[in-house]
Parts: C-alpha cells; structure tokens; sequence
C-alpha cells in the first residue's frame, strides 16, 4: 500500500534531530510539523517571517492572521518570533537552517529537482526555493512517487525548468525512501506492502537497491 501524504511527513519527522532550525516547504512538508518525535526539539522557520511555528491550529485556536508560506493558518510556540522576510532570508541564505523538507514536481539522479513551474498553470513565480536549495546542504523531498498520470517524478534528468542543481540527496516518496548517489537513485526503504517491482517499474531514472533494504517502520 503507497503511503498517504501523513505518512510521509511521519517518515520524514524521524530524520529530524534535535537543537535543528528546520525550514517546511508548502505541501506535504507542512505536515511534517505534526510528527516531530516526543523527545525532540527543532525549530520551525517560515519564509514568511516567524521562527517557532508549531503544529496546524484546531478549530478553536484557529488565527486567520497567522500563517505560513503557503498561507496556511499555523500557531505559534512559546518564544517564538515573528519578522520581517528580508530577515527570514538572510537566515536562509546564511546558510542557518539544518534541514528544509520540500516539494517537487520532479528530481533527477543527479539530485536536480523542480518545483516551482506547474505545467499549464499562471505561477507567480518560484517563491523561496531557489534560495533554499541554495542555503541548505541538508534537504530532503516529500513527494508522490509518480505524478497524477501515472508517469514516474524521479527521472534521469529533469524535464522542467529547474530550480537547483545537485542539491538533493534524499526523497520519501509514497513508495519509498531513497538517496542519490553517485547518479542513481539507490532504494533504501519500502513502504509497507510496496515491492522492489513497483518501486523499479515506477523509477524512471537508474534505481539500484540496497543489499540492505527493508520496509519503513513508525
């Protein structure tokens, strides 16, 4: 069975350590915020402005002027602090976040990824991820294995305007959990249920599987 979009952002909330600044993409990085491990403590910057977000609000705590990147209403932990974007970029661009958990359209085996140009829709523009990719050494991307046609989002080069190059080492995927390496996609992790088959038939760049590999755990 191919995990929901919850189950990925719990995959990826174990990858976090504590002490990190962790920035969240929009999407199903959002969600990761709900899964930070009992025990550990990171963080959470949005690009916005505000350092300290916690999880989604319930209906009662709901603020409409609180919100995230992806205008999404958060909340806001003790000692948290809101400011001004330009400030919230110098941290990125300072090289400050630990880890930034985003989005994609597409990634390649050799860690280029797209994410900001949507196919036949008006885009505004590529909002932070360029500065992100950019300012972080430690990313990880959250994404559906394949794309709402069937067809495989990790390729053997991009097809989509990029927005960074050689930045990606890792991906959690509905299917499963990887690293790049050495241009190729080496599978590390499978979903529960999800075989090696469906993963390969579903890859379309170069996949090698790991003598290790084994079924993800939560």
């Amino acid at each position: 069975m191919a995990l929901s979009k919850q189950q990925i952002a719990q995959r990826i909330a174990q990858e976090l350590k504590d002490g990190w600044y962790v920035n969240l993409g929009i999407g199903i990085p959002t969600l990761v915020a709900n899964y930070i491990p009992e025990g550990v403590n990171v963080t959470l910057q949005s690009e916005n402005g505000l350092l300290g977000m916690g999880p989604f609000p319930t209906e009662d705590k709901v603020d409409a002027d609180l919100i995230n990147a992806g205008k999404q209403t958060v909340t806001m932990l003790p000692g948290s602090v809101l400011f001004n974007s330009s400030e919230s970029f110098a941290m990125i661009r300072g090289g400050h976040m630990d880890l930034t958990v985003l989005g994609a359209m597409e990634i390649d085996q050799n860690g280029d990824i797209a994410n900001w140009k949507i196919p036949g829709k008006m885009v505004k523009g590529m909002g932070g991820a360029m500065d992100l990719v950019a300012g972080t050494e430690n990313i990880i991307v959250a994404m559906t294995h394949a794309n709402k046609h069937g067809k495989s989002k990790l390729l053997k080069q991009c097809s989509l305007p990029l927005t960074g190059r050689a930045c990606i080492r890792r991906v959690v995927t509905d299917l499963a959990y990887l690293t790049i390496e050495n241009g190729a996609f080496v599978l590390r992790e499978l979903a529960p249920g999800v075989s090696v088959k469906e993963v390969e038939s579903l890859t379309d760049g170069d996949l090698v599987v790991a003598d290790d590999v084994c079924e993800m755990t939560f």
